[in-house]
């Protein structure tokens, strides 16, 4: 029996902000205590198990993953693991505690089942989010996280805030992910752009290639971007993370671009998630996998709000899908629902 539907009017009366707040409390409780955390995976088990999916010499359990940006702090990593997920990735962590962008910063657009946010990247710091994951036990989990520069870090010393985290949580994730295209951080966008964007990934996989002696094992890194790209800026980053061995790319962030909106709050700033998101993410993930040609594995992140969502994105080639927005709309059922439709992989 799905409860969401009669939640959701009650959860709707809250704030975002609130909303996400009681959420994370009640997964960070739920998954500190065995028996609930117990019953919660039995709850959320699918009937349909698979399909396994090997990517970057991982092996995912199931295609699909969290996307980062719910689980900023890895405070409720334990009980996400319950609701059926494949992977989840978390973060996005800075160096060092920030906090954001001023409230409000994120907007239910219910008529248009999306999302904006202008969050900014609030972070506790990376000691802080280290620690949630210190005692952290090998399972079938596969957990990312996904890394990104402080605020008041000059865009041409960015390597000095990335590859510090490389340094720190290597040895604690299963890969990381390179965030360089959230449209929340005044320029942060500019580290897309192929000479930036080489000078920054280089240093970042002569951490990792270091990191594979010292964990022996490697933690691979995949490069996030923006779904606004045109054509030539996507070939360009593209060659970049070819020309610096990186080990995927995650396809895509939120955008800034305004599709028309129904809700009222279409005029806010920041970046735009959701069922909007779907068609230009998967052109976009359809075009990368194109370029690519197999070279790299693609991860979809952008607009998957149910199972035929998330089979238009393996149908495009990606190889893993990851999903937020939806959980919103649809309830913490949305991977269970996925899943039992029956995925089927390339």
């Amino acid at each position: 029996m799905n409860l969401y539907p009669l939640l959701k009017p009650l959860i709707y009366k809250l704030t975002p902000k609130q909303a996400h707040e009681v959420t994370i409390d009640a997964l960070r409780l739920s998954g500190a205590i065995p028996p609930v955390r117990g019953l919660l995976k039995a709850y959320f088990r699918p009937s349909k198990t698979g399909p396994e999916v090997r990517v970057a010499g991982l092996t995912f359990p199931n295609p699909i993953g969290l996307a980062a940006g719910y689980d900023k702090d890895a405070l409720a990593w334990r009980g996400l693991e319950s609701l059926g997920f494949g992977h989840l990735e978390l973060g996005t962590v800075t160096p060092l505690p920030q906090p954001g962008n001023p409230e409000p910063r994120m907007f239910r657009l219910v008529e248009d089942s999306a999302v904006i946010n202008r969050m900014g990247f609030p972070s506790r710091g990376a000691d802080f989010v280290a620690r949630q994951l210190k005692n952290r036990k090998p399972g079938r989990m596969i957990i990312g996280m996904n890394i990104g520069k402080n605020k008041n870090t000059e865009l041409e010393e960015a390597e000095k805030d990335y590859v510090p985290l490389v340094r720190m949580f290597a040895p604690l994730a299963d890969y990381l992910a390179v965030n360089v295209s959230s449209p929340n951080t005044p320029g942060l966008r500019k580290l897309q752009e192929a000479g930036m964007l080489e000078k920054l990934l280089k240093p970042v996989a002569e951490e990792r290639d270091r990191q594979v002696a010292l964990q022996a094992k490697k933690v691979p890194v995949f490069v996030k971007l923006a779904p606004d790209l045109d054509e030539a800026q996507l070939d360009s980053a593209l060659e970049a993370i070819l020309n610096t061995g990186m080990d995927g790319v995650i396809i895509s962030n939120t955008t800034i671009s305004r599709p028309v909106l129904k809700s009222h709050l279409a005029g806010e700033t920041g970046g735009l998630s959701g069922a909007p998101l779907t068609g230009l993410n998967t052109r976009m993930v359809k075009l990368t996998v194109q370029k690519l040609n197999g070279r790299l594995p693609v991860i979809a992140s952008g607009g998957v709000m149910n199972a035929a969502g998330a089979q238009q994105k393996l149908d495009a080639g990606a190889a893993l899908v990851q999903v937020y927005t939806g959980l919103i709309y649809a309830g913490p059922g949305l991977v269970k629902e996925i899943l039992n439709a029956g995925l089927q992989t390339r």
